[in-house]
């Protein structure tokens, strides 16, 4: 049934039809620094399943069979394959300049992430802490004639003790309601008896 399809038969199944992904160039020393990203017990696996799909393209496979070397989808193994073409002038530089660790510093570039769009994060992770361990304490010991904080009380609390310069209650509610970082319904955490 399938040889009925065009450009399906036996020695076309699972082939597409359109353009050869461009060949991309890795120099032996390149190849040497990729495999051994990809046998790091400490690198993160999305720079181990890059550095395969650099490899499987630099060997020929096209974007898809590279995806399924590296355990990625075909726009991903595009993407770096894209990456790695732009950036052929500074992996020949970092060979040339420098030695190994130059040339692995390059490619550990190459395989991050990229900067996100967007605005920068308003609060650091210190302050979303401190916001967390201010809504532990009780309200009365801060002064507040209330036995549960409200999200404007932390919010002024928060500005008060110069903890952020400002924030708004919505902010605190969602910092508040995140993930598993509830406030503590009593101060059990802030007053724990050993």
């Amino acid at each position: 049934m399938l040889a009925e399809w065009p450009g399906v038969g036996k020695e076309g199944r699972g082939r597409m039809s359109g353009p050869a992904p461009a060949a991309i160039k890795v120099t032996d020393w390149q190849r040497r620094v990729l495999e051994r990203i990809t046998r790091r017990a400490s690198g993160s696996q999305q720079q181990v399943r890059r550095a395969r799909a650099v490899l499987a393209a630099a060997d020929g496979k096209n974007n898809a069979a590279a995806g399924r070397v590296a355990g990625m989808k075909r726009d991903a193994v595009r993407c770096w394959r894209e990456r790695w073409q732009r950036s052929a002038d500074a992996l020949l530089a970092a060979e040339l300049e420098g030695g190994d660790h130059a040339l692995e510093e390059v490619i550990v570039g190459i395989l991050a992430d990229e900067p996100r769009s967007g605005t920068p994060a308003t609060f650091k992770p210190e302050q979303i802490c401190q916001l967390m361990a201010l809504a532990c304490e009780p309200p009365e010991a801060s002064g507040r004639p209330t036995s549960h904080w409200t999200a404007r009380e932390l919010a002024e609390e928060a500005v008060q003790r110069g903890i952020v310069a400002s924030i708004s209650a919505s902010s605190v509610d969602r910092f508040l309601k995140s993930g598993s970082h509830q406030a503590a319904p009593k101060p059990v955490l802030a007053h724990a008896h050993a």
